[in-house]
């Protein structure tokens, strides 16, 4: 097939390596331009970027994809289809209409659940035990077009995002190659959402890993496994910030907090805080703004931290 690849970080790198396996490289790979890193700023090519190049494909990293140069070149490519891995640019109209069979995109959700722009995210904060990946035809709509193929997964009890993303990244390379084999062959009929069944999971910002310990222990574990690696959770005692590195939900029945929200109520096993519905989140690992992680009881000593004291809440 003539393909054009859309993407840029690395969980769109093993759909790119299963085109080119499968007998299919893109005729351009197209990603997001190089950005500064590090302190010294100096400028890295995106994940998907760096790997076409090392194996040779053709690359471009234009700042915006609506430019007439580039939308002549592509449909002088006359591509069958448009493969998009969370790339993270819109796609106007003239663009989604362009391959003979659209615009394809792979979703790290179970659409119509988690449409946006962070849904291995989603999935984990909210307690779900299974998740999955989903193709889709695109449309105007945010991730709201036919789905064509899906294919669920469990979700581990202890998963964090960064353990989560490359196995959907895995299992999403091979739908897409299967994706679209059966699209050209016309053996997939794409299936209208149920557009009233969709939730949403925008893009992640620093507030969201402020923890809210009026929730009980159980949320607030599933949002640490969440936000790892970013945007992390983060307490606040005494004005100081505090990332919460480590920690579980206290399981032992005796473990009923009487404690307000946030307050710390004990040593066992780590820093003992009271939570929402009367449960006990242990914190286990913590690292103050600027200092090495550390164990919470080393913290508690070096802070002198003792019980009754409490981590600030929201809107108190």
């Amino acid at each position: 097939m003539r393909l054009l690849f859309f993407g840029t970080p690395e969980f769109a790198v093993p759909t790119l390596a299963a085109l080119v396996d499968s007998g299919n490289p893109p005729l351009e790979v197209i990603s997001q331009p190089a950005r500064p890193v590090g302190r010294g700023r100096r400028l890295q090519d995106p994940p998907v970027a760096a790997w076409a190049r090392e194996h040779g494909l053709e690359v471009a990293q234009p700042a915006r994809i609506r430019g007439k140069e580039l939308m002549s070149r592509w449909r002088a490519l006359a591509p069958d289809a448009a493969v998009v891995v969370a790339f993270g640019q819109i796609f106007r109209r003239r663009l989604l209409e362009l391959p003979r069979l659209g615009c394809i995109n792979l979703h790290a959700s179970l659409l119509p659940k988690y449409r946006g722009a962070a849904p291995i995210q989603a999935a984990i904060a909210a307690g779900e035990t299974r998740t999955g990946v989903t193709t889709m035809l695109m449309e105007r709509g945010l991730d709201s077009g036919p789905t064509l193929l899906q294919q669920e997964i469990d979700i581990r009890p202890d998963e964090t995002t960064a353990e989560l993303a490359p196995r959907l990244a895995a299992i999403g390379a091979e739908l897409m190659v299967r994706t679209l084999r059966e699209l050209d062959a016309g053996t997939v009929e794409p299936r209208v959402q149920h557009h009233e069944l969709a939730t949403y999971a925008p893009m992640l910002t620093k507030s969201d890993g402020v923890v809210d310990w009026r929730l009980p222990a159980p949320r607030i574990y599933d949002r640490l496994r969440a936000y790892t690696p970013w945007p992390g959770l983060t307490g606040e005692i005494r004005g100081q910030s505090v990332k919460i590195l480590g920690g579980r939900p206290a399981t032992e029945l005796t473990d009923r907090g009487t404690g307000a929200a946030g307050q710390i109520v004990g040593r066992g096993g780590g820093m003992r805080v009271a939570c929402g519905d009367g449960t006990i989140f242990i914190l286990e690992r913590a690292q103050l703004a600027g200092k090495k992680a550390v164990s919470a009881v080393d913290l508690m000593n070096g802070l002198r931290l003792e019980a009754g004291e409490r981590f600030a809440v929201a809107e108190e």
